[in-house]
């Protein structure tokens, strides 16, 4: 029997809706969706190495969203199919009406990203920083890709050259790669006056806002070394 998904509001539908679509701008292929506690947490990847010799980080977004139902999973779905489900769902639920389930896409097992699981406790605090400097790095790197990257460019070049620009350290935020300030403003994660709460445990780093988070795995070392 296949698991359905109900959000709690329309405007979470929303939200959600408005989150796959900045992610498939960037890498248009698989979800990792988990249900639990009322809450589902959507895991997309914005970078992550895709060979042994590929130096890219492992750069991911995460929202959460409250769940209309106390239903339990932990599936990789393709993104596509996903998000037409919330589109139609969407289309069907009235202005303060509670969405109604949608059934859960079929999960795929080929995506090598989705094995690694960030842990959901642990996390110790760091120094906040200002939006700014993720902004910043994030369009110089932008730019930088840009005019490395020409039209008709081969495949392997292109990876190699977003390697290199996202996984070199923000200035700012040294022990963070490029590629989270480039997730953070892809996802939509910035703007406002707040700042960007910093966490770290283990090999993780997490970058948050009231919008929702940027996942970096790095080599395993404390900041308070």
């Amino acid at each position: 029997m296949s698991e359905s998904i109900q959000l709690a509001d329309r405007h979470s539908l929303g939200d959600l809706q408005t989150y796959l679509g900045r992610a498939a701008r960037v890498e248009d292929g698989s979800v990792r969706i988990i249900a639990g506690s009322g809450i589902l947490a959507v895991y997309t990847a914005i970078l992550y190495p895709r060979g042994i010799l590929d130096e890219t980080p492992t750069v991911l977004g995460l929202r959460t969203f409250s769940l209309g139902d106390r239903v339990e999973f932990d599936e990789v779905v393709p993104m596509r199919s996903l998000s037409t489900r919330v589109d139609d769902t969407l289309s069907r639920t009235a202005e303060g009406a509670v969405p109604a389930p949608f059934t859960k896409p079929h999960g795929v097992s080929t995506v090598t990203w989705a094995g690694i699981s960030p842990p959901r406790g642990g996390w110790l605090a760091h120094e906040s920083v200002p939006q700014q400097v993720l902004e910043d790095a994030a369009r110089i790197g932008i730019a930088e890709v840009a005019a490395a990257v020409p039209e008709g460019t081969g495949e392997q070049l292109v990876e190699k050259v977003r390697s290199e620009v996202w996984g070199r350290p923000m200035e700012g935020l040294e022990f963070v790669p490029a590629g989270a300030a480039f997730a953070a403003l892809s996802l939509g994660f910035l703007g406002g006056d707040e700042e960007v709460g910093v966490f770290e445990t283990g090999p993780w780093t997490r970058l948050s806002t009231r919008r929702g988070h940027v996942l970096v795995r790095r080599r395993a070392w404390s900041l308070k070394g």
